[in-house]
């Protein structure tokens, strides 16, 4: 009968156990010096070797002949405990045996010294997933245990087990393995199993294995044959290649939705599954979100499996804002892929949000089109309506203000404004310091300034008021350097020095400002900053 091959290759010794030294060398020290706790506490992610460890601590115990720490797997109480004859090392499984009852059977039977060998062990597996009446029966019995008795617990969300368990165990906690000591693995049980594994084939089932060994071997036992190369492990585990990510990601970089999708269409129509293409994506993001945050930390930041020359490439214009941007979009989409009715459509929509958020915009800008007023010729005779009959003035109504005549100036094109336009002694319009501050910013926040869906803003006494209707909108503006760009701006142009406030926009609040404004310069009343 076949064997899966981490069942076939799970360690025999505590020699074997790959990437958690600092576990074993101690336990194996415990067992020579004869200084074994009574409780023991095994943390960490899947696959990292908690059972493993934990059945090779119960046949160290009660070996015959242990070897420096080691079991020796050759006498009756290593065989025993391998082949499960022998019932006095148990295995729980905390998932289907969580309730205070199992736990009251459990401390029934423990109390009786064990049969055959030296010590009675239960390992129980998952113990977070126990009821809170299971944790409290458990916690007499593992606080003061008879001599004859040890608990190996394990579990992955060490959050969920009680500060009273916790504080009677031994805990240890184990690392995720590193993807060269993965990798070294996988080479060497290939070898063992007649398996020609390449290099590439084996760094990307590494690098999906996530830290998780045992992941790894499940992958490798998935795509197993007499050849595995880099192509058979993408046809067989339905992962996208690094070359077809970075072209989704240069369509969405040029804004081109529909070039993005008919590249995830070709994905999906070769059994690619969506979720994967966009976990792939994510990683690319990640990877030159890295690069553009750390440029000095080297490959130990990257997990996408992309080359130096490809992230180089594409982080070309790719700001950090859009980026991080990005990221949540796909973050949100991944996650919500598992209620999706309709996988593929939830992924294309992905596509179409990041096509919003691309990394290089040089073109593309949410400012509304401003109105342009032309000055009619003069040599065109302009017509005048009739005057209507002037009434006599009624003594009794109040004689209305003559309302200022509008005077329309031909635009300053955008590239003058930095450097001819001057305010000195005058005031300043929003649009006028956009233009001005537009050439040293970034273009995706310079974007996002001059979307008055997003952003309204008030140039007046002095201060530049940056108002905000989504919280996504103050995370990008409400930086220093956005805000120190604005100032020195409006300096520019004025002469004058500017204070720059980014707050929340609230409706009204504006119009009892502006009514009170209205009022005070009515009247001719002035007040400083502080309203006095």
């Amino acid at each position: 009968m076949y064997q899966a091959l981490y069942r076939k290759w799970r360690p025999k010794t505590f020699d074997d156990v790959v990437g958690q030294q600092h576990v074993t060398d101690t336990l194996k020290r415990q067992v020579l010096l004869d200084r074994l706790s009574h409780a023991y506490l095994f943390t960490g992610t899947r696959g990292t070797g908690k059972t493993t460890c934990a059945k090779l601590l119960a046949r160290a115990v009660n070996c015959e002949n242990p070897v420096g720490g080691n079991p020796c797997g050759k006498c009756p109480a290593c065989v025993g405990i391998e082949n499960g004859s022998i019932l006095d090392v148990l295995e729980i499984d905390a998932a289907s045996n969580n309730s205070v009852d199992n736990v009251r059977a459990l401390r029934e039977d423990a109390v009786y010294t064990p049969a055959s060998v030296r010590k009675r062990v239960y390992i129980i597996d998952e113990v977070h997933m126990l009821s809170n009446s299971a944790f409290n029966a458990l916690l007499k019995i593992l606080e003061e245990p008879p001599e004859h008795l040890m608990f190996i617990l394990a579990t992955t969300e060490l959050h969920k087990v009680p500060a009273t368990i916790l504080s009677r165990c031994q805990r240890y906690s184990f690392k995720r393995v590193s993807q060269e000591d993965i990798a070294a693995r996988l080479a060497m049980i290939a070898k063992a199993e007649g398996m020609e594994l390449s290099d590439e084939a084996c760094e990307m089932l590494s690098r999906m294995a996530d830290g998780a060994l045992r992941d790894a071997l499940s992958l490798l036992d998935q795509c197993s044959g007499d050849v595995i190369d880099k192509e058979r492990v993408i046809n067989a585990i339905g992962v996208a290649d690094t070359q077809e990510i970075c072209r989704i990601f240069e369509a969405v970089k040029a804004r081109n939705g529909g070039a993005a999708m008919d590249i995830l269409n070709e994905l999906y129509m070769n059994g690619r599954d969506v979720s994967a293409v966009l976990d792939r994506l994510a990683e690319l993001y990640r990877d030159l979100l890295m690069t553009r945050l750390a440029p000095k930390g080297g490959t130990s930041l990257l997990k996408g499996g992309f080359t130096a020359s490809e992230l180089e490439t594409l982080a070309q214009g790719a700001s950090v804002p859009s980026l991080m941007a990005g990221l949540d979009v796909l973050e949100e989409a991944i996650s919500g892929l598992r209620g999706s009715a309709n996988r593929r459509i939830a992924a294309e929509l992905c596509l179409l949000r990041l096509c919003d958020y691309a990394p290089a915009d040089p073109v593309h800008t949410y400012a509304p089109a401003e109105v342009v007023y032309v000055p009619a010729p003069a040599s065109a005779p302009v017509e005048k309506a009739p005057a209507p009959a002037e009434k006599a003035p009624d003594p009794c109504e109040p004689v209305p203000e003559p309302e200022p005549k509008p005077v329309y100036a031909e635009p300053v094109p955008a590239a003058e404004v930095a450097t001819t336009t001057t305010h000195a002694g005058g005031s300043l319009d929003w649009k006028t310091v956009l233009r001005a501050v537009k050439s040293g910013m970034d273009d995706y926040i310079y974007n996002i300034l001059a979307d008055e869906s997003q952003i309204e803003a008030e140039v007046e006494n002095g201060v530049i008021r940056v108002m905000w209707r989504n919280p996504f909108a103050m995370s990008m503006v409400d930086e220093s350097d956005v805000k120190l760009a604005i100032a020195e701006a409006a300096k520019k142009l004025s002469g004058e020095n500017w204070r720059v406030s980014v707050e929340e926009y609230r409706e009204g609040e504006k119009k009892t400002q502006s009514k009170l404004d209205r009022l005070m310069s009515r009247f001719d009343i002035k007040y400083d900053d502080e309203g006095e």
